[in-house]
């Protein structure tokens, strides 16, 4: 991970790709759902709309953690926490598809 010469590590550098790579992929599988007519009888298209917002938000902080001269540390605190939100609702929604339980 780089560092600056205070031993700051910049993980906005990562949470912006993958953040917006896993919001593509959510919208793929919202499309799907639709095309599909899943998303009737469950509400796993809610939750999958839901990764969508949180993945989006964690994109906007990542990106303007990297723009800011000020509040970089706080902005790049809040994308974090945000791509990590988004992950634990994927990883629940994933198991509610896997185990079918709705």
């Amino acid at each position: 991970m780089s560092e600056n010469g205070n031993g700051r590590k910049y993980i906005s550098h990562h949470i912006l790709p993958t953040a917006a790579n896993l919001l593509g992929i959510c919208f793929v599988i919202l499309s799907f759902m639709k095309v599909t007519k899943m998303g009737l009888e469950t509400i796993i298209d809610e939750m999958v709309s839901l990764c969508i917002v949180v993945f989006l938000a964690a994109s906007i902080f990542s990106y303007a953690s990297i723009r800011a001269s000020r509040d970089s540390e706080k902005l790049e605190r809040i994308a974090d926490i945000l791509f990590l939100g988004g992950l634990g609702i994927m990883t629940v929604t994933a198991l509610i598809i896997v185990f079918e339980v709705i």
